[in-house]
């Protein structure tokens, strides 16, 4: 099942249940997706809707952290809710340790020797994004590099 039918499914269920704040996240969700179909005029495969969801993401982290400085727990909540709803339907994400794992695999493979070759790292280690945060990838590679 895509991610797409799956959304459409978890939708119904949530209005069943009555559960708001699903089915209001899920709403969100579907409309940045068809935005980006009328737009583009495309039928979004499963990799552009992770890249949806990532872009996502990204929003409700920068939102949380703006809402904690602003102390507006009420909103920080919200965001929290939404965020745990997105992550639900991204692919599990990789551990320190696995990660750690994989990019050192990717240095392996590229012979870097050095923060020098930490672009090439970066740029070999872009479909791991879907995984992991790129922050996260970017500490990790230093970390082997350095």
């Amino acid at each position: 099942m895509s991610i797409k039918e799956q959304l459409k499914s978890d939708l119904k269920a949530a209005m069943v249940a009555n559960d708001v704040i699903r089915r209001d996240t899920i709403r969100l969700i579907n409309s940045a997706l068809k935005q980006v179909e009328v737009d583009k005029r495309i039928e979004l495969s499963n990799d552009d809707v992770i890249s949806i969801l990532l872009t996502a993401k990204k929003q409700r982290l920068d939102s949380i952290t703006a809402y904690k400085k602003a102390n507006r727990d009420d909103l920080v909540k919200k965001e929290e809710d939404e965020l745990k709803i997105i992550l639900e339907y991204l692919p599990k994400q990789l551990s320190d340790d696995e990660l750690r794992l994989e990019i050192k695999s990717i240095i392996e493979s590229l012979n870097a020797n050095g923060i020098k070759d930490l672009g090439k790292v970066m740029t070999a280690a872009k479909p791991l994004q879907i995984k992991a945060d790129g922050a996260r990838i970017s500490k990790i590679a230093k970390e082997l590099l350095g």
